[in-house]
């Protein structure tokens, strides 16, 4: 297949308020080139309902029937969503008859790993008929269920798409790449070419919980609370224990899994420096479980902007720590852009589950494809 330019969207666990919007020319194996890239703010009424969504999917936990806020949640986060990607390709000049495929991820409100005979769960809201409709481009979306009813955890599915990235800047097994954003991901390729990737623990959902139910804002900005901090090691000696960090991988985590509750009775600035003490040797704990300690993290997503968290790792972790701009790549982009990648894989029907990473039996592909009225499918 040539490559085909392709939409990635993606708006994270962390509820930051943004669609991450990503333009990447690929064939769902290398890339070939890199595309526009934006952040598009949700309206505030938009932030509101998927919060509150968000909230009702931790009532429900995937009992009953869907809770009535969840359809209103879709339609309104679909539309907004379409109506970016219009505003992107119309700011940018693209004509959408030049772009192949929209990977829609939509927004996970809820994410249940899968136990020992039972399996997993998982739920994004995002209608990709609608978006389909709206931008006339053919959409690829619900991507993680399919991985879940053959075993996986649904959870990471940017590994593949990180291999890509490693190709490029031409690293080998000394080097992962560390994804923080609502929750932590790890991504490291053994001198196999084989994958092992999974979810190490929190990064920065429950630091920015704290900081916001404490009046700090909506999240420690370049990490200035934690930087005036002090880290409650006893606490942090105990959290450490928690049995998520020592078990096998492949793994994966909810967004509330680590609740910022760790950190109830302590000062804003104490309580910021022990959640990001905390995420920092969640990673030092995934580093060990692979079968060799990479000696480099190349980090992306919304928590390279915090440099506490970054010194945290690198001490804590004993790693050499790099944002992935530094390299070339595009930190902020990197979500949105695998969602691009990974459209193109499910239209070609390559997998984007693997034993290693999601811990399906065998390589599985997933997401539904969702033609455009006015084109064909593949």
């Amino acid at each position: 297949m040539e490559p085909v330019w392709s939409i990635g969207l993606m708006t994270g666990t962390v509820l930051d308020g943004n669609i991450d919007i990503a333009a990447l020319r690929t064939d769902g194996e290398t890339i070939a080139e890199f595309g526009p890239f934006a952040l598009a703010p949700y309206e505030a009424s938009v932030r509101d309902v998927i919060a509150a969504a968000v909230e009702a999917a931790r009532a429900w936990n995937f009992e009953g029937p869907d809770p009535a806020i969840f359809a209103q949640a879709e339609t309104a986060l679909s539309r907004a969503q379409a109506q970016a990607v219009v505003d992107f390709l119309a700011r940018e000049r693209i004509p959408a008859a030049q772009v192949r495929v929209v990977g829609f991820h939509g927004q996970t409100v809820l994410h249940r790993a899968p136990q020992p005979g039972r399996l997993g769960a998982t739920r994004q809201l995002g209608d990709g008929a609608l978006m389909a409709a709206i931008t006339g481009i053919d959409v690829v979306h619900d991507f993680r269920s399919s991985d879940m009813r053959h075993g996986g955890q649904g959870a990471p599915l940017a590994p593949i798409y990180h291999a890509a990235l490693l190709d490029r800047i031409g690293a080998g097994t000394e080097t992962a790449i560390l994804n923080l954003g609502g929750v932590a991901n790890l991504t490291w390729r053994d001198g196999s070419g084989a994958l092992h990737a999974f979810d190490t623990g929190p990064a920065n959902a429950p630091i920015n919980d704290f900081v916001r139910a404490h009046g700090g804002g909506p999240m420690d900005r370049d990490g200035v609370l934690a930087a005036r901090g002090r880290v409650d090691e006893d606490r942090l000696a105990r959290l450490v224990e928690h049995p998520y960090l020592a078990a096998p991988y492949p793994k994966s985590l909810d967004r509330f899994a680590f609740p910022a509750a760790m950190a109830d009775g302590l000062s804003l600035e104490d309580g910021a420096a022990t959640l990001t003490a905390f995420t920092a040797c969640a990673v030092s704990h995934a580093l060990d479980r692979l079968p060799t300690r990479p000696r480099r993290l190349v980090v992306c997503g919304g928590g390279r902007h915090n440099p506490t968290l970054l010194r945290f790792i690198a001490e804590r972790a004993g790693v050499a720590v790099e944002g992935a701009d530094a390299l070339g790549l595009r930190g902020d982009a990197i979500e949105a852009e695998c969602f691009a990648f990974l459209a193109v894989r499910s239209l070609r029907g390559l997998p984007i589950g693997f034993p290693g990473t999601t811990g399906v039996p065998a390589p599985t592909t997933g997401g539904v494809l969702r033609p455009a009225p006015a084109r064909s499918s593949p």
